[in-house]
């Protein structure tokens, strides 16, 4: 069968329901059947709220696979950019020295969730006998777009497993970094997680949980038809708080928050905490088949191990009720580890057109793989279960 790559310059121009049946039918091996950030819902809200606009940085350019009678059968989402924010993948390195040595890094292609470090498909191909075929042409396309819009590169982050090996099967070089999610092995309740714990872990998260809600503060979780925009209003306060305290510039709008409420509340959690009548601090995590994602956290009043509370603890409770198998927790973060979260490798797949920066960027990459290998390796054995669950 023969395939047309078309490109997309946003997801107006893309019927949802096509986008989301190559999206939902992508998942592969161990990954959640449901992944929310590359729903039509989700990437769509990026765009019509302008957070992802070529006035942010991120000019959408999705690429798209057809068949002969003009059906979607793949597609990729991927931005235009003209900086490295707001990827979680650093890559600065490279374009300063690409730039002292007298090259152009920027434009570059992003195959991406924009803000969004959460391992998921990238080349939305349904699983069947022409999939690996569908994957070829959209890296092809990618390759393509890449040429005719002269940028230096292609980066495709958070790989699920079979992306990564299409991507590095055609050359790209492969590059790991770490975070850390929660499992669930069956556990009924918070306790029976708490069981499977170091005596002197297990007593840590008590003491934290118990002092968190210290001064009559209480935990609500809001999912559904349940968020209004009130508790958008409140979160989107928080949000900013955190945002500005730590980058200056948060990449997410008001108007997002309202979209992503119309379009996907069924997918959202918001783990909000009150005090004295009003919302102090709360988390946003999206739900999916299998696991919760957690993603942003914001506060308007200190108050020790809240963070914990509302973006750890509190997940993994949800996720026990739920039965969801994981918590993704975001990047980065090695105090998750005495929270009860395992050190998990996460990869992405790099292009670079100019011979010479790719051949330094693969010497690099050699080496900080097998770093981060060494990392995951040490970090695991310090986790804080009990050995061979025996009695401590």
């Amino acid at each position: 069968m023969s395939f047309q790559v078309k490109i997309a310059q946003g997801l107006k121009a893309v019927p949802a329901a096509g986008w989301d049946a190559c999206a939902v039918a992508a998942g592969s091996g161990d990954d959640d059947p449901f992944n929310p950030f590359v729903s039509h819902a989700f990437l769509s809200a990026l765009e019509d709220s302008g957070c992802v606009a070529p006035e942010t940085g991120w000019m959408p350019v999705h690429a798209l696979v057809e068949d002969r009678t003009g059906r979607l059968v793949g597609a990729a989402p991927c931005y235009l950019k003209s900086h490295s924010m707001g990827e979680y993948v650093f890559d600065h390195s490279w374009a300063d020295a690409y730039t002292r040595a007298g090259g152009r890094y920027y434009p570059k292609l992003q195959v991406a969730v924009p803000f969004t470090p959460v391992t998921g498909p990238r080349l939305l191909v349904p699983n069947g006998p022409q999939a690996a075929g569908i994957r070829s042409h959209l890296i092809s396309g990618l390759r393509a777009l890449r040429d005719q819009a002269g940028a230096s590169s292609i980066h495709a982050t958070f790989l699920q497993r079979t992306d990564l090996e299409a991507f590095t099967g055609q050359g790209f070089l492969q590059r790991d970094d770490q975070q850390f999610h929660w499992f669930n092995e069956g556990y009924g309740s918070f306790e029976d997680f708490l069981e499977a714990l170091a005596s002197r872990k297990r007593k840590a998260i008590r003491r934290e949980r118990r002092d968190a809600l210290a001064d009559g503060i209480a935990i609500e979780w809001v999912t559904g038809g349940d968020i209004t925009e009130a508790h958008w209003d409140a979160f989107f306060a928080f949000y900013m708080d955190t945002g500005s305290r730590k980058w200056g510039r948060p990449y997410l709008n008001r108007q997002f928050f309202s979209l992503i409420g119309e379009r996907m509340a069924e997918r959202i959690l918001l783990v909000m905490a009150k005090r004295e009548g009003r919302y102090i601090a709360g988390a946003i995590n999206f739900i999916g088949e299998r696991r919760l994602y957690g993603r942003n956290w914001g506060c308007i009043e200190e108050h020790p191990f809240l963070h914990f509370e509302v973006c750890y603890y509190q997940a993994i409770e949800f996720a026990i009720a739920r039965g969801l198998d994981r918590v993704e927790a975001g990047a980065q973060g090695e105090h998750k580890l005495a929270r009860g979260y395992r050190p998990v490798i996460t990869s992405s797949a790099h292009d670079l057109a100019d011979p010479s920066l790719r051949r330094a960027v693969q010497a690099y990459l050699e080496q900080e793989r097998l770093y981060v290998a060494e990392a995951n390796d040490e970090l695991t054995e310090a986790a804080p279960f009990r050995r061979n669950r025996d009695k401590d």
